[in-house]
């Protein structure tokens, strides 16, 4: 029992670090991570890290995968209630802006962050985004892709290229939003989407109006 207590205690405080990390990555990117800072932050000794990482680049590895586990909570399991089809497909993009519009992270996008960060650096931290990065956009082409399968968007479409621009808009949306008018980004950045979806669909009543 203390051994399981021990162990439990050890998973919390990693768990803790990590969404720490990912918090402060959104702001000042992976790089910019200060060891003493995120222990100041939380509340333990620098010697408490080197207890669940070895060096700063295992705990920015951890980061990334943390990072994908809440964008995969937050974002990614709401849109798979909505109905498969063209219906999914924008519930995982409003799934997006309203993790924004919630600031759910100070920096507004951990993935907007660390990408401009590790675009230019080779190694198995930008590995590990290129990866994550793939896997997203992979996963809102199957999307359209089922939507097309369901004879729900044109044969014409092109899933690749339906996917990028839908990951754009919302990547666009982030900046925008903190530079502009936070309001104003969000509103175009969905309907945008939506009256693209609607142009493509063969029953536009499936998506809201506006």
């Amino acid at each position: 029992m203390t051994q399981d207590g021990r162990r439990l205690r050890g998973q919390r405080s990693r768990e803790t670090i990590l969404a720490q990390a990912v918090s402060l990555a959104s702001v000042e990117g992976l790089d910019g991570l200060s060891l003493g800072r995120l222990a100041a932050e939380i509340g333990i000794s620098k010697s408490g890290f080197f207890a669940h990482w070895r060096d700063k680049q295992e705990l920015q590895l951890e980061a990334v995968d943390w990072a994908v586990r809440q964008w995969r909570e937050h974002i990614v399991v709401p849109a798979l209630r909505a109905p498969a089809g063209v219906r999914r497909l924008f519930a995982l993009h409003e799934a997006r802006l309203r993790f924004y519009a919630e600031r759910v992270l100070p920096g507004g996008c951990f993935f907007l962050a660390v990408q401009a960060e590790f675009d230019d650096h080779p190694g198995a931290v930008r590995t590990r985004v290129v990866q994550a990065l793939h896997d997203w956009e992979a996963f809102i082409r199957s999307l359209v892709e089922e939507a097309v399968a369901l004879g729900e968007l044109d044969r014409g479409v092109d899933p690749a290229q339906l996917a990028y621009e839908i990951e754009a808009l919302g990547k666009a949306a982030v900046p925008h939003s903190r530079l502009l008018d936070e309001q104003l980004a969000f509103t175009h950045a969905r309907r945008t989407v939506l009256q693209r979806l609607r142009g493509l669909c063969a029953d536009p009543s499936l998506l809201p109006e506006d």
